[in-house]
């Protein structure tokens, strides 16, 4: 029986712990992996792709002192790569020389005949909106605690007391600064007294506050789901998840169905889920990142979630 030479593609920055994991096992495997960040094109990545001829896209794509057959690509692992910044030239010149980059080359490898996508950047971007993501858990079965998206101040005052205590997310984690560094902006509880004409300004989004006793993060890789429990944590349990006590825990049958069937519903080979568990043992979504994180759950855990993404990426299944 003949080696399968076809290569896993792993498009991430330098620095990325989690791929790292992922590319030991393809390794051991004896999976070939060609890793590389899209933003270090031109300079030590090139390409050469042409699309026609009767056939889909062919070409290379050199990286460092690898070549890539583009027909020959078996999986792609597309982790956390950098943006392009094209440093190099004019800084009037960036804008053009990026967006032909990121439809040149992204377009290229966005459509890589007969490679399985972990995921593809399409179906990541349109499972990231938040409210999509609620909509969508409320269709596929899951809890989802009661939640308004506005800019009116007096909606906000109503939906307070409907449901009583709320939280504040943000919709998306844009670049934020305070006094000129960097900030990060938690779900936080918000007092009703401090709400005020500012709210205006622009979207935001308030949940009913749920009494929980426990947080769940869940690693679905394919059909595998791996689901870890913290008890006593922050109302965001990311401002210290590495001084957290993370322990197995088995999801409610229901509730394993119904994240396979909302990755299904985005075309998602993978995702991490956030819910928040109630007094009564009721699982609450909060929000699923397509993209998301889940090497501090194996370190904590020993769930060999690395390992499922080298059977979904050499393999094409979990």
């Amino acid at each position: 029986m003949g080696t399968d030479e076809r290569p896993v593609v792993v498009l991430t920055r330098i620095a990325d712990p989690t791929a790292d994991m992922v590319i030991r096992e393809l390794t051991a495997r004896g999976v070939p992996v060609v890793r590389f960040d899209p933003a270090d094109f031109p300079m030590t990545v090139r390409l050469t792709a042409r699309v026609g001829d009767g056939t889909g896209i062919t070409g290379r794509l050199l990286a460092g002192n690898r070549e890539v057959d583009l027909g020959s690509v078996r999986a792609v692992y597309y982790r956390r790569p950098s943006p392009f910044t094209f440093i190099t030239l004019r800084p009037e010149d960036r804008p053009w020389a990026i967006a032909q980059a990121r439809y040149g080359l992204g377009g290229v490898l966005m459509a890589l005949p007969g490679a399985r996508y972990v995921n593809h950047p399409d179906a990541v971007a349109a499972a990231e909106p938040k409210p999509v993501q609620l909509a969508t858990a409320h269709d596929a079965g899951l809890r989802v605690p009661p939640t308004i998206i506005t800019d009116s101040v007096d909606d906000v005052r109503a939906f307070v007391a409907e449901v009583g205590p709320i939280v504040y997310k943000p919709l998306y984690h844009a670049p934020y600064q305070v006094g000129g560094q960097p900030a990060a902006v938690w779900t936080t509880e918000v007092d009703p007294s401090q709400l005020d004409a500012t709210i205006r300004q622009t979207a935001h989004l308030f949940q009913a506050k749920v009494n929980k006793t426990a947080d769940v993060r869940v690693t679905v890789v394919g059909d595998r789901v791996f689901a870890a429990i913290v008890r006593d944590a922050e109302l965001d349990w990311r401002t210290r998840q590495d001084q957290l006590d993370w322990q197995p825990v088995e999801p409610p049958g229901e509730v394993a169905k119904a994240m396979l069937d909302y990755l299904d519903r985005f075309g998602l080979a993978f995702g991490c889920f956030d819910f928040a568990v109630d007094r009564d043992g009721g699982w609450w979504f909060l929000e699923c990142n397509p993209n998301g994180q889940w090497g501090f759950i194996q370190k904590a855990t020993g769930a060999p979630i690395a390992a499922a993404f080298a059977d979904l990426l050499a393999t094409g299944r979990a």
